[in-house]
């Protein structure tokens, strides 16, 4: 039985936010005490480039986890390829009422309505500015709930300069089910016009830091084939660098009649798997091969992982995985990918 397998009835006796904050905290002591290898140790390299980025693995945290960026260090020490954090807002906002997680321990998932509760997009970046974490960051931005629609794209622009000098990519987020009206801007005229104006900045925030950084749509796993299709064409024309697949899934045909299935909120962990992976693969036989695609969504075991490597991702990201199995998860999808990818080219 490893670290994390002992620590979890504790954590799981807990309030599902309370445990998440102590998760965390704990993380950090271990980190700064020199004991996170002991919780798990890091994964050998298995280099990866996508998107102009080398990646020393190919699993990385996906946003979500450390909304604020406040545990970088202790998560970097963990061998995470890449590191997501976010999702931020221009200002700062408590989200929605609480209880706003839950566990469904049966099936090992998770429901969120947190609702973009994060510090804001300046907490964010003093955060990174004061950590030494030098790997591979990704910072997902989003909307504040009180701004319409129609000027949602204010809120992302305001970010994005905010945060390039310090991401190595940035991930927009218009697909949380938290934020209502904010899956609307993945309708195809919304998006190609809310994309144009975001792609046009990053090429002027490009010359201006002699630095072009990679940006990133994050999609919904909810989505129709017409859906798929529309915004695949938007996102090949804009030039977008890359696409996340997925955001948490409204559908609950998986969990119905468990406890908690019933509330409102993004279903994530093994349930997600399957949906996922369909958006997943349906936007790789739609987009070109050099827009690279990051699998996430139902990675409980490193099988999964694998699974999401030979649907098409460069990349994938875990989160509810590690409520479920803990930091060993990282390793053990690390090695199934690296066997399953990687045992005939080594």
């Amino acid at each position: 039985m490893n670290a994390y397998e002992l620590f979890r009835p504790l954590l799981f006796a807990l309030n599902p936010e309370t445990a998440h904050g102590l998760g965390l905290y704990a993380l950090g002591v271990a980190q700064r005490s020199g004991f996170a290898h002991r919780i798990a140790p890091p994964p050998k390299n298995l280099p990866v480039r996508a998107f102009g980025i080398d990646f020393p693995n190919p699993v990385g945290l996906a946003a979500g986890l450390d909304k604020n960026a406040e545990h970088l260090d202790a998560l970097g020490a963990l061998g995470f390829g890449f590191v997501e954090v976010g999702t931020v807002t221009p200002r700062p906002q408590a989200g929605n009422p609480k209880p706003r997680l839950f566990r469904l321990p049966e099936h090992e998932a998770i429901i969120n309505r947190m609702g973009f509760n994060n510090a804001g997009i300046d907490a964010l970046v003093r955060n990174v500015e004061q950590s030494r974490f030098d790997g591979v960051l990704g910072i997902n931005i989003g909307k504040n709930r009180d701004t319409p629609n129609e000027q949602a794209v204010n809120d992302y622009l305001h970010s994005l300069r905010r945060a390039y000098g310090l991401a190595s990519y940035i991930t927009v987020n218009i697909s949380s089910p938290n934020t209502q009206g904010l899956r609307d801007l993945q309708h195809e005229e919304q998006l190609r016009t809310f994309i144009g104006r975001l792609r046009e900045e990053q090429e002027t925030l490009g010359s201006q830091y002699g630095a072009r950084k990679p940006m990133l749509l994050k999609i919904a796993p909810d989505l129709s084939d017409e859906e798929l299709d529309a915004i695949a064409g938007v996102l090949e024309a804009s030039g977008i660098d890359g696409v996340i697949c997925t955001n948490t899934t409204l559908d609950r045909s998986a969990v119905q009649g468990a406890p908690h299935a019933d509330e409102a909120g993004g279903l994530s962990g093994r349930p997600l798997l399957a949906g996922a992976d369909r958006v997943l693969q349906g936007m790789r036989a739609r987009l070109p091969e050099r827009i690279p695609l990051i699998g996430v969504g139902g990675i409980l075991d490193g099988d999964a992982a694998a699974g999401k490597i030979r649907a098409g991702a460069s990349l994938v990201q875990i989160y509810s995985g590690m409520i479920y199995r803990g930091p060993q998860l990282l390793g053990e999808c690390v090695e199934e990918i690296r066997r399953q990818h990687h045992a005939g080219t080594e």
